[in-house]
């Protein structure tokens, strides 16, 4: 594993993975129509083999594993020891599902043996995608197919513009990111997506950018809260250690925020891939 991937290992492990597992619901919950999309375009059936790439606390393993059914056979990966942990967990009773810490980038398949790849906001992460998805290509049948989802353009999706913004008023601005590197946006390209994966062999190459909303049953306030844990404003927040009134200042200008949009709903541009492998 490279330097590059090393350190999202721990990132995951260590910060972000003990937060996506406390606040496990509400983030299933926010990004199901995600996965949705992912599984409605990989077309997964009952005895199919599947690989889950970036499985987080098992949501898309669980429900990969449904469709399967115990005829089929389900391999989840992931990088965070913490969340893959967490993942076994919630699918013991599904003994087709297999839930493996390690790096789909580089982790030595054998032969093909999966009908599909599916991945929600896991694909986004290698030191090198490329040489990744050449690697991933190598454990799909002749025939199967690829699908996944990445985040849309930066401007499209106030999910992460809003609390960056919000936060950064109130706190200041934190070390600037290169969203070309690993991170949640660096696959938001679709031409040069679409472009990587036909180097890398994959046939039948489709890429499309979905606007989405996203909402939770509380609206706004949850959404908020749960903002205050997970994207940028909780990275600000934590860089510059704010204390209990600042924190107070930013939740409410997040609320408020995000209680502009018709339904509490938040627009999101959500890029879609596919692609099969002959």
């Amino acid at each position: 594993m490279s330097q590059a991937n090393h350190d999202q290992e721990d990132f995951w492990t260590n910060n972000a993975g003990p937060t996506w597992v406390a606040y496990e619901a509400p983030l299933d919950a926010f990004l199901a129509p995600v996965l949705d999309g992912v599984l409605g375009r990989a077309g997964v059936q009952n005895g199919h083999g599947v690989l889950d790439i970036g499985c987080g606390t098992g949501g898309s393993a669980l429900l990969a594993g449904d469709a399967v059914g115990p005829d089929g056979h389900v391999m989840a990966v992931d990088i965070s020891a913490t969340m893959v942990a967490r993942a076994k967990e919630r699918t013991a009773a599904q003994p087709w599902v297999r839930i493996e810490l390690t790096d789909a980038a580089d982790h030595p398949f054998q032969m093909p043996q999966f009908d599909h790849v599916i991945s929600r906001f896991g694909v986004m992460f290698f030191a090198d995608t490329a040489a990744a998805f050449e690697n991933i290509g190598r454990a799909i049948k002749p025939g199967g197919g690829l699908s996944f989802a990445t985040w849309g353009q930066i401007p499209a999706n106030p999910w992460f513009t809003l609390p960056a913004q919000i936060a950064k008023a109130e706190l200041g601005a934190p070390p600037k990111s290169d969203p070309d590197a690993p991170g949640p946006f660096a696959l938001r390209d679709i031409d040069r997506t679409c472009a990587m994966l036909a180097r890398a062999g994959f046939n039948d190459v489709m890429g499309v950018a979905e606007n989405m909303a996203f909402t939770l049953p509380g609206g706004a306030h949850e959404i908020a809260a749960l903002s205050m844990h997970v994207g940028p404003a909780a990275g600000t927040i934590k860089h510059f250690d704010a204390d209990a009134p600042a924190k107070s200042r930013i939740q409410a200008a997040m609320t408020d925020a995000f209680a502009q949009f018709d339904g509490h709903a938040i627009p999101a541009e959500i890029n879609f891939f596919t692609a099969t492998k002959s």
